[in-house]
């Protein structure tokens, strides 16, 4: 039997995430004026306050959920004191930066200054409009390729994210993107237009690629002290040389989160703690292997209730 550590991404961020934790736990509050020492503005106030408008933007929105996350730890960590340590952590997206963080692999402080770069590099990317997301219901990974192939003929357009069985985002050109829901739609699949800033995990980003491969040179990195499954490979890792480069392979490669659920439960894990804001990914979880079960820990309640739900 294990645990696993899951660390949600991009789309779980509310104006008031955090708040109650901070109030209710001083190392929850620590680590939201350290993420504002980093950054040297106020993420807490975005967090706290907004509006929505600023905390949905990509450069505030990546650092947010980040610093969430951590501060959930934190808090977690500040009442079970000698709480066991995961078989396996793993983030959707930008929540593999929490996951490394929570593994010792990356400082809190560089982590939540790249991801900041990381969504500000994302969002200069495409030039707004020019991009979009769209999630394909009901689709299995080989129709999708299919799909995104001949879409292609107008523009870029490739699977960007594989969530869950029956759910695969495609991401790319705006016109490639609706050419490929066409399709989609021609093979009674539902496509869902996402509200998002720019085509993430696609060719599209390579400028961004760039930008964090620049940034993660300055970086010290350390040997995990448990594996981290990264989204390229749905496998875990446990060596610091190859933490730099998986993550700027991630930037432009397809999210393998459905890949990733299964090897952990095929691996023994049973349970799992998903530490930070919203229950995305408890949902998807639940879809791909129903023999995790899984806490969201988002709040004073959830941390509470970790404990019981472990042991």
């Amino acid at each position: 039997m294990g645990i696993a550590w899951l660390f949600p991404g991009q789309g779980a961020q509310s104006v008031g995430m955090g708040k109650a934790l901070c109030e209710a736990f001083p190392a929850a509050r620590e680590v939201f004026e350290r993420a504002d020492e980093a950054l040297g503005w106020s993420l807490t106030r975005v967090c706290f306050e907004g509006p929505e408008s600023d905390l949905m933007l990509t450069a505030n929105t990546q650092p947010a959920i980040l610093t969430t996350s951590i501060a959930t730890l934190a808090a977690l960590g500040s009442t079970w004191p000698d709480m066991p340590l995961p078989s396996y952590a793993a983030g959707h997206s930008l929540g593999e930066y929490s996951a490394l963080v929570a593994a010792g692999a990356l400082r809190f402080e560089d982590a939540v200054r790249l991801v900041h770069l990381r969504g500000k590099a994302m969002q200069q990317a495409v030039p707004e409009g020019q991009g979009s997301m769209a999630a394909l219901m009901g689709a299995d990974a080989a129709l999708v390729e299919t799909i995104c192939r001949e879409a292609s003929a107008i523009g870029v357009v490739a699977p960007a994210n594989h969530n869950a069985p029956g759910q695969v985002v495609i991401s790319g050109e705006a016109a490639a993107v609706a050419h490929a829901s066409k399709l989609a739609s021609e093979h009674k699949l539902r496509a869902i237009a996402l509200k998002v800033s720019a085509p993430f995990h696609c060719s599209l980003m390579l400028p961004a690629a760039r930008a964090v491969e620049q940034a993660l040179r300055a970086v010290c990195v350390q040997a995990p002290r448990f594996p981290v499954l990264s989204n390229v490979e749905a496998q875990p890792n446990s060596l610091a040389e190859r933490v730099a480069a998986l993550l700027v392979e991630q930037v432009c490669s397809p999210v393998l989160w459905e890949q990733s659920v299964r090897f952990m439960a095929e691996s023994g894990v049973d349970r799992a703690l998903e530490i930070g804001p919203g229950r995305v990914l408890a949902g998807l979880v639940k879809r791909t292997d129903g023999r995790i079960r899984v806490l969201s820990i988002g709040d004073p309640a959830g941390v509470e209730q970790a404990r019981s739900a472990i042991a």
